[in-house]
Protein backbone atom coordinates (compact mmCIF):
# COMPACT_ATOMS: atom_id res chain seq x y z
CA UNK A 1 0.00 0.00 0.00
CA UNK A 2 1.41 3.42 -0.89
CA UNK A 3 2.40 5.65 1.99
CA UNK A 4 4.37 8.81 2.55
CA UNK A 5 5.39 11.21 5.30
CA UNK A 6 5.55 15.01 5.27
CA UNK A 7 7.35 16.85 8.09
CA UNK A 8 6.63 20.55 8.64
CA UNK A 9 8.05 23.01 11.17
CA UNK A 10 5.42 25.36 12.61
CA UNK A 11 6.19 28.44 14.73
CA UNK A 12 3.54 27.74 17.37
CA UNK A 13 3.17 25.33 20.31
CA UNK A 14 1.76 21.84 19.68
CA UNK A 15 -1.59 22.49 21.39
CA UNK A 16 -2.32 25.40 19.03
CA UNK A 17 -1.20 23.52 15.92
CA UNK A 18 -3.21 20.45 16.97
CA UNK A 19 -6.37 22.56 17.37
CA UNK A 20 -5.84 24.32 14.04
CA UNK A 21 -5.43 21.01 12.20
CA UNK A 22 -8.79 19.83 13.57
CA UNK A 23 -10.58 23.06 12.62
CA UNK A 24 -12.83 22.40 9.63
CA UNK A 25 -12.76 26.00 8.34
CA UNK A 26 -8.95 26.17 8.63
CA UNK A 27 -8.74 22.95 6.63
CA UNK A 28 -10.99 24.23 3.85
CA UNK A 29 -9.03 27.52 3.68
CA UNK A 30 -5.80 25.53 3.35
CA UNK A 31 -7.27 23.59 0.43
CA UNK A 32 -8.79 26.58 -1.40
CA UNK A 33 -6.92 25.75 -4.62
CA UNK A 34 -9.07 22.64 -4.99
CA UNK A 35 -12.29 24.45 -3.94
CA UNK A 36 -12.60 22.15 -0.96
CA UNK A 37 -15.57 22.61 1.34
CA UNK A 38 -17.28 20.68 4.12
CA UNK A 39 -20.68 19.45 2.97
CA UNK A 40 -21.83 17.02 5.66
CA UNK A 41 -21.14 15.91 9.22
CA UNK A 42 -19.24 18.43 11.33
CA UNK A 43 -18.95 21.34 8.88
CA UNK A 44 -17.74 24.05 11.29
CA UNK A 45 -15.48 24.25 14.30
CA UNK A 46 -13.06 21.74 15.76
CA UNK A 47 -13.42 18.00 15.18
CA UNK A 48 -12.93 15.54 18.00
CA UNK A 49 -12.86 11.78 18.52
CA UNK A 50 -15.63 10.01 16.61
CA UNK A 51 -16.66 13.05 14.56
CA UNK A 52 -17.14 12.76 10.81
CA UNK A 53 -16.85 15.33 8.08
CA UNK A 54 -17.48 15.01 4.36
CA UNK A 55 -15.30 17.19 2.17
CA UNK A 56 -16.03 17.94 -1.46
CA UNK A 57 -13.19 19.11 -3.71
CA UNK A 58 -12.03 19.25 -7.31
CA UNK A 59 -8.95 17.26 -8.31
CA UNK A 60 -7.96 16.30 -11.85
CA UNK A 61 -10.98 18.21 -13.18
CA UNK A 62 -13.45 16.03 -11.28
CA UNK A 63 -15.50 16.66 -8.14
CA UNK A 64 -14.81 14.16 -5.35
CA UNK A 65 -16.36 13.55 -1.92
CA UNK A 66 -14.50 11.99 0.97
CA UNK A 67 -16.13 11.22 4.32
CA UNK A 68 -13.58 10.91 7.12
CA UNK A 69 -13.90 9.98 10.78
CA UNK A 70 -11.53 10.91 13.60
CA UNK A 71 -10.67 7.40 14.82
CA UNK A 72 -7.89 8.10 17.31
CA UNK A 73 -7.10 11.19 19.34
CA UNK A 74 -4.67 12.15 22.06
CA UNK A 75 -4.56 15.90 22.55
CA UNK A 76 -2.10 17.53 21.74
CA UNK A 77 0.12 14.66 20.52
CA UNK A 78 -1.75 13.10 17.60
CA UNK A 79 -5.00 12.28 15.90
CA UNK A 80 -5.95 9.95 13.05
CA UNK A 81 -8.56 10.41 10.36
CA UNK A 82 -9.70 7.56 8.15
CA UNK A 83 -11.93 7.49 5.10
CA UNK A 84 -15.37 5.98 5.66
CA UNK A 85 -16.48 6.57 2.09
CA UNK A 86 -14.94 8.24 -0.89
CA UNK A 87 -12.58 7.79 -3.79
CA UNK A 88 -9.98 5.60 -2.09
CA UNK A 89 -10.07 1.92 -1.26
CA UNK A 90 -8.16 2.98 1.86
CA UNK A 91 -7.13 6.35 3.33
CA UNK A 92 -5.52 6.71 6.75
CA UNK A 93 -3.88 9.98 7.85
CA UNK A 94 -1.92 10.15 11.12
CA UNK A 95 -1.21 13.70 12.32
CA UNK A 96 1.58 13.96 14.95
CA UNK A 97 2.67 17.06 16.85
CA UNK A 98 5.94 17.26 18.80
CA UNK A 99 7.54 20.24 20.54
CA UNK A 100 10.65 21.42 18.70
CA UNK A 101 12.39 22.63 21.89
CA UNK A 102 12.17 26.28 20.86
CA UNK A 103 8.44 26.95 21.38
CA UNK A 104 7.36 25.58 18.01
CA UNK A 105 6.08 22.29 16.67
CA UNK A 106 7.32 19.55 14.40
CA UNK A 107 4.19 18.42 12.57
CA UNK A 108 4.41 14.98 10.98
CA UNK A 109 1.79 13.67 8.56
CA UNK A 110 1.92 9.94 7.80
CA UNK A 111 -0.49 8.88 5.11
CA UNK A 112 -1.41 5.44 3.79
CA UNK A 113 -3.71 5.25 0.79
CA UNK A 114 -4.81 2.88 -1.92
CA UNK A 115 -6.93 3.50 -4.97
CA UNK A 116 -9.68 1.08 -5.94
CA UNK A 117 -9.70 -1.04 -9.12
CA UNK A 118 -6.90 -3.47 -8.24
CA UNK A 119 -4.00 -3.38 -10.72
CA UNK A 120 -5.28 -0.21 -12.44
CA UNK A 121 -5.51 1.56 -9.07
CA UNK A 122 -1.97 0.48 -8.19
CA UNK A 123 -0.70 1.97 -11.44
CA UNK A 124 -2.54 5.25 -10.74
CA UNK A 125 -1.07 5.25 -7.21
CA UNK A 126 2.50 4.75 -8.41
CA UNK A 127 2.45 7.04 -11.44
CA UNK A 128 0.13 9.87 -10.37
CA UNK A 129 -0.90 9.90 -6.71
CA UNK A 130 2.51 9.10 -5.22
CA UNK A 131 3.61 12.54 -6.47
CA UNK A 132 0.33 14.44 -6.26
CA UNK A 133 -0.65 13.57 -2.68
CA UNK A 134 2.59 14.63 -0.89
CA UNK A 135 2.55 17.91 -2.84
CA UNK A 136 -1.07 18.52 -1.77
CA UNK A 137 -0.21 17.90 1.90
CA UNK A 138 2.81 20.24 1.70
CA UNK A 139 0.59 22.99 0.24
CA UNK A 140 -1.98 22.43 3.00
CA UNK A 141 0.72 22.51 5.70
CA UNK A 142 2.28 25.70 4.34
CA UNK A 143 -1.11 27.39 4.43
CA UNK A 144 -1.79 26.22 8.00
CA UNK A 145 1.70 27.27 9.10
CA UNK A 146 1.17 30.81 7.75
CA UNK A 147 -1.65 31.19 10.29
CA UNK A 148 1.02 31.64 12.95
CA UNK A 149 3.27 34.11 11.05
Amino acid sequence: MPNFEVVTAVAAPPDQVFALCLDVQAHTRSMAASSERAVDGTTRGELSLGDTVTFQARHFGLTWRLKARITSYERPRYFVDEQESGPFERWRHVHCFEPDGAGGTVMRDVIEFASPLGPVGRIVDSIVLSRYMPRLIRIRNASLSRTFD
